[in-house]
């Protein structure tokens, strides 16, 4: 299967990396562009049997998997770019949330696919959020989780999840990521700890409870239960968690819901009824 990718940004490239470390496919059937090539060329480094393109139609020409990794509003013109070349074949894929894949089925008439991936994919671990088009043919289904299993977890969501399911597992690190430097910069104000030690001890902690989860020994709850010892330290801890986070997840997800409905009604007007 010859893979395409245009569009080598920040997750385009994590995509690519993610597909060559998890030897999905062999770095010559991966055809990839960008609108700066020299994006594209950086990842041609780091093995020279990849296969860079000057145009996205070249690379939708000349792949059986297309995987168009622009900015949502840039996606309908780049669909536009390659139609003429999306023989019924072919399948498309979006990793842009707010684009459903029904918008997708009235620009192409090929098989579609919407997949959400995470940074989380360059470590060959975390979840890939899947929606399939109503016309999308089973053999692409079968191909593409065998090729997401590579080096992700694929899940296959319903639409009405998507935004949610999205600030989970796309998200999510990012947030995850801010809450440990506050705990790692109230560590360094408020006792002697040096920056560095506590940014070593809270990252090696982080992954120590990754592994935990993923060979699952405990679960969230769990684990919870056997650090918090019933009048001990841990336990002061999670009672000031508990009394001052109040209400700041469900604000956070009220906000990206927001903020997806806006991207929402921009999208909607440059795709057909």
């Amino acid at each position: 299967m010859k893979i395409g990718i245009i569009g080598t940004g920040n997750m385009g490239r994590i995509l690519a990396e993610a597909i060559l470390d998890g030897k999905a496919v062999s770095p010559s059937s991966l055809i990839i562009t960008n609108r700066t090539l020299s994006k594209a060329l950086e990842i041609k480094a780091i093995n020279e049997e990849i296969i860079v393109k000057k145009s996205a139609v070249e690379v939708a020409k000349q792949s059986d998997a297309v995987f168009i990794c622009v900015k949502p509003h840039d996606v309908y013109k780049v669909l536009e770019d390659i139609l003429p070349v999306l023989s019924p074949d072919k399948c498309v894929i979006s990793i842009t949330s707010p684009i459903s894949t029904e918008q997708l089925e009235r620009v192409v008439s090929c098989s579609v696919v919407r997949a959400i991936p995470s940074i989380t994919n360059r470590a060959l671990a975390g979840v890939i959020l899947l929606t399939f088009g109503k016309k999308c043919e089973e053999k692409w289904k079968k191909q593409l989780f065998d090729l997401f299993t590579t080096f992700s977890e694929p899940m296959e969501i319903e639409n009405n999840i998507t935004r949610v399911a999205s600030d989970i597992v796309s998200c999510g690190p990012a947030f995850f990521s801010y809450l440990t430097r506050r705990f790692i910069s109230a560590a360094v104000k408020e006792t002697e700890i040096p920056e560095e030690t506590a940014v070593k001890l809270a990252s090696e902690m982080l992954i120590g409870l990754g592994e935990l989860l993923r060979k699952r020994h405990y679960s969230l709850q769990t684990l919870q239960e056997k650090v918090c010892v019933k009048g001990g330290i841990t336990g002061e801890g999670i009672k000031v968690l508990e009394n001052e986070l109040g209400e700041v997840f469900e604000h956070l997800f009220q906000a990206t819901h927001v903020k997806f409905e806006e991207d929402l009604k921009k999208i909607n007007r440059q795709y057909p009824k």
